[in-house]
């Protein structure tokens, strides 16, 4: 018996093979609200991550989850063959298109930053095979889950 498809259509924008990481994000903030988890195991971003969303990041137009008095930055990183083994910051479409193009194999990490509070999440996992697929998340210009570059789930 083959399994039926789901009723709803995929979100738009979304890529095969992408990973959204909104629910395990809204998880970890209904356990900060609640007082199951504390502020300061939440708002952990290491040194280099505050660096790069402070100089190498988009404004997103949504203010933090925690502190709600800055609005987040959206990181993203690439990882894959013939990349650094921290992954390449990346600032533009078009430098995403340019990577991504005649290579294999590269994965785009989204992550959203507080500059205030420290917050960070990984937001989206998403792989990058054809130059015209999109990146960013709806709603957003980049897109939530534990940092990628601090190395947390």
């Amino acid at each position: 018996m083959p399994l039926s498809q789901p009723d709803s259509t995929p979100r738009p924008g979304r890529s095969p093979g992408s990973v959204d990481y909104r629910f395990a994000r809204r998880q970890v903030l209904g356990r900060v609200r609640s007082g199951a988890i504390a502020r300061s195991e939440v708002c952990d971003a290491q040194r280099e991550l505050m660096r790069v969303a402070e100089h190498c990041s988009q404004k997103a137009t949504t203010p933090c989850p925690v502190c709600a008095e800055n609005r987040l930055r959206i990181v993203r990183y690439v990882f894959g063959p013939r990349l650094p083994a921290g992954g390449r910051v990346v600032t533009s479409r078009s430098e995403l298109r340019k990577l991504a193009s005649g290579r294999s194999g590269l994965r785009c990490y989204v992550v959203e930053v507080c500059l205030g509070c420290r917050w960070n999440h990984l937001i989206e996992v998403v792989p990058l095979a054809s130059p015209d697929r999109s990146i960013a998340p709806a709603g957003s210009p980049g897109g939530s889950g534990r940092s990628a570059a601090s190395g947390k789930r």
